[in-house]
């Protein structure tokens, strides 16, 4: 019990080499930051567009819809190695798009960055269709009958009622995110996983993974507990309409 102890829980350990996994875990936060805000925007964007009404939109709601079963499909581990070693090999490209250091972050930084966008905007556009999806279509047609076009109803009306309804499940896709970003590691990024791995081969003790862990607990628990209630709210919430409809 005390050599799992030692190999896993060294507290010691563990203080020795804080400060180096702190610094990677630092930069996970950031990738998360970066890449949680810029899904969130490229999701909405993609979830307006499916929802694009007429003929004359149909060739772009066939291509929006197609992005999103295909990089919903794709394994993300694959797809972020995929980018991270195949862009910086396209010698057509200008160097600060190939090989960006934007912000004095590093290539592998931004290039992860970007592989998460592009798979977790598709997650993203699902949460925000349900949501979408959830209101009323009775609202549409009262704001076209106020004298909207198709987007000032979207913006006005359906979009805010839409967010309201989709509060725990896009917090479920960011912490998942926050976990997944580990997953750049793959492409070299010192970035917690990495740093921790690094210590463990040269150390052969664990107790810097754990310690990584540890970590994502501090961040991801108080979320989780976040979602449970929201969910116990607007199950409540449907409960209590539903009485009153009974009423």
């Amino acid at each position: 019990m005390q050599e799992f102890i030692n190999q896993f829980f060294d507290v010691g350990f563990m203080l020795d080499h804080f400060d180096e996994v702190l610094e990677g875990f630092w930069i996970t936060l950031q990738i998360f930051i970066f890449a949680g805000i810029i899904s969130l925007i490229w999701g909405l964007v993609l979830a307006l567009m499916r929802q694009l009404p007429g003929g004359a939109t149909k060739p772009l709601r066939f291509l929006t819809i197609a992005y999103i079963d295909v990089f919903r499909a794709i394994p993300l581990l694959l797809f972020i190695v995929l980018i991270g070693t195949g862009i910086p090999s396209l010698e057509f490209l200008p160097e600060w798009l190939r090989l960006p250091q934007w912000l004095g972050k590093p290539d592998t930084f931004w290039l992860g960055t970007f592989a998460l966008v592009v798979v977790y905007g598709a997650y993203m556009a699902e949460v925000y269709r349900a949501g979408i999806e959830a209101v009323p279509g009775g609202q549409m047609e009262a704001a076209r009958s106020l004298g909207m076009n198709h987007g000032q109803a979207m913006k006005n009306v359906i979009v805010p009622q839409a967010i309201r309804k989709i509060p725990a499940p896009m917090l479920n896709e960011l912490n998942t995110l926050m976990k997944d970003t580990t997953l750049v590691s793959a492409i070299g990024l010192n970035e917690v996983l990495q740093v921790a791995s690094d210590v463990q081969s040269e150390t052969f003790n664990s107790s810097a993974l754990t310690l990584g862990a540890l970590m994502f607990l501090v961040i991801l628990l108080p979320l989780a507990r976040i979602v449970d209630r929201l969910i116990a709210r607007n199950r409540g919430q449907v409960t209590r309409g539903s009485h009153m409809e009974v009423a």
